[in-house]
């Protein structure tokens, strides 16, 4: 009898495991021939998703007593991961997919030549507006000979997209605004420009959510000169003139709002709206792309003799910016609770033949909700960054209320993941706030947390990064920053224990813009028109 109950059970969890495997191989397939035969097979598997989400998931999960959970939770990655894959733009599609859906590799390239440079390929090549009023100082679109001088290689100066493909493209569009990727999966609806060059951006998604993007510059040791030759000749188009010495990094969100509830943070002040799609995340690097575009002068000259000498965008005046070699998911919004958008944002960002960026310049910073936060990025091409503020447990619980596991049991996440990575870089962040956690005793119990690190990943390199607090207003009282001397001696006694330990200067504070100041109040007021508005239905 015994033996007959064995039998069944172990032939029915073969069963079930064979069928989540059928289903995962088949996606697998289905992924690599494009999005559209993504769209059609799984169209209908997707709506009785919706319908019916527990016997969906139930499908597709095993039910083995221990490793019952993990699976459930592949199921349930797989069924968001599918969701995602209906919603994707051209932005997200590697370029061998994208040959596929507009029938010819130079037809993909053609169209990643202009997203890499923050244009629209259905603006630049097609009949349709931009949406922009006449009044607006940037519809670059007027003028579609000259942006193509600016974006394209000169071998495809001269190449035609073909209206086939551009129907494509608004096919594959169709769930935007405008079937589009400018003013299509978000919208630049305002610009603000500090006086040390950090730009931030505000994006109107298409649900009518709003979240913020910072561009920083850091300029070379005389960019004053460089500046200042840009401003003094910015009309005289005839000279040529350099883009300004450095680089730039943008900082990106990953969601609208935030779960953690930093105390010290705006964002954790909004709570979380909703994730970001991935298209979502890369939109914000093609709208960063454009905005140092435009920034910069440029010594093309029209057939007329004019040339691009506007650095106005939105009413805004923006100074010259480098160009972009950094990213950093540091904006609005955790990682690890939106981890298979910031993965596939990842790919996209750091492949040879789109966005281009090497490995070791895009940075993924986590809170770590849970140990497990570290390996979902582990086969990522990023560095990996902790934002630990406090060694000890009791003082990071306050800093980051929603703290469940020890400061040992994440320190152990961390190694484990480390040790498995080729790239074994890691940068730790430590925002310190005056009387908080800035003390030497503080600085003592940081240093032994993170000695631990060291020695148990051999070739390890790690950095500590001292933030000093960001007034964030009335939303939070009894915070502020500490005196220099105190930052000084914190960081002296890191380095006393052999930590590198770099003092973050605080950029774009005046505009809103630096790190903990990231909040859109008027997309958690439109969140909740929306709420009501569905309810009303």
């Amino acid at each position: 009898m015994r033996a007959s109950v064995a039998f069944v059970f172990i032939h029915a969890l073969s069963l079930s495991v064979t069928g989540f495997f059928i289903v995962r191989r088949g996606y697998k397939q289905q992924r690599s021939i494009g999005v559209v035969g993504v769209r059609r097979r799984y169209s209908l598997s997707t709506a009785q998703s919706q319908q019916h989400p527990s016997s969906s998931l139930s499908s597709l999960t095993t039910n083995d007593g221990k490793h019952g959970v993990n699976n459930t939770a592949t199921a349930l990655d797989e069924i968001i991961e599918l969701q995602q894959e209906q919603r994707r733009t051209a932005l997200s599609i590697p370029m061998d997919e994208l040959s596929v859906i507009l029938g010819g590799t130079g037809r993909a390239r053609l169209a990643w030549d202009c997203y890499v440079n923050g244009a629209d390929p259905q603006y630049l090549f097609g009949a349709i507006s931009s949406g922009s009023d006449s009044s607006d100082e940037y519809d670059e679109y007027k003028d579609k000979e000259f942006l193509k001088r600016q974006v394209l290689p000169t071998p495809r100066l001269t190449q035609p997209l073909g209206t086939v493909a551009l129907n494509k493209l608004s096919t594959l569009h169709s769930h935007c605004n405008n079937n589009s990727i400018e003013n299509g999966v978000a919208t630049l609806i305002q610009i603000s420009s500090s006086v040390d060059g950090t730009t931030k951006l505000l994006l109107r998604l298409v649900d009518g959510l709003e979240v913020e993007t910072v561009l920083i510059p850091f300029y070379s040791t005389h960019v004053a000169a460089v500046v200042d030759t840009i401003n003094t000749n910015y009309t005289n188009t005839n000279q040529k003139i350099s883009p300004p010495l450095g680089r730039t990094t943008i900082c990106v969100s990953s969601q609208v709002g935030c779960l953690q509830g930093c105390t010290f943070c705006a964002t954790g002040k909004m709570g979380k709206l909703r994730s970001l799609t991935a298209d979502e995340i890369l939109v914000q690097l093609f709208y960063a792309k454009k905005i140092v575009r435009l920034s910069t002068p440029t010594d093309i000259t029209t057939d007329d003799g004019g040339g691009s000498s506007n650095c106005v965008v939105l009413g805004t005046s923006i100074s010259p910016l480098p160009k972009i070699s950094n990213v950093v998911f540091m904006g609005m919004g955790e990682p690890s609770d939106n981890a298979i958008a910031v993965r596939t944002a990842i790919d996209i960002m750091t492949r040879n033949d789109l966005f281009q960026l090497s490995a070791s310049r895009v940075t993924v910073s986590t809170v770590a909700p849970t140990p497990q936060a570290f390996a979902q990025f582990g086969n990522s091409k990023c560095v990996l960054a902790w934002s630990v503020h406090a060694a000890n447990d009791t003082l990071r619980r306050r800093l980051v209320p929603t703290t469940k596991y020890s400061m040992v049991e994440l320190r152990q996440g961390l190694i484990h993941t480390l040790q498995h990575r080729t790239y074994r870089t890691v940068m730790i962040e430590v925002t310190l706030i005056h009387n908080i956690n800035d003390s030497v005793i503080e600085a003592n119990e940081m240093a032994e947390f993170l000695l631990h690190i060291t020695n148990s990943v051999p070739g390890s390199k790690l950095a500590c990064n001292l933030i000093p607090y960001n007034d964030i207003g009335s939303m939070m009282s009894g915070y502020s920053k500490p005196p220099l001397e105190r930052i000084i001696a914190y960081q002296n006694r890191l380095q006393e224990y052999g930590i590198q330990a770099h003092v973050r200067g605080t950029r774009g504070d005046d505009e809103m813009a630096a790190c903990g100041q990231l909040v859109t109040n008027r997309a958690k007021r439109k969140y909740n028109e929306i709420i009501v508005r569905e309810e009303q239905r």
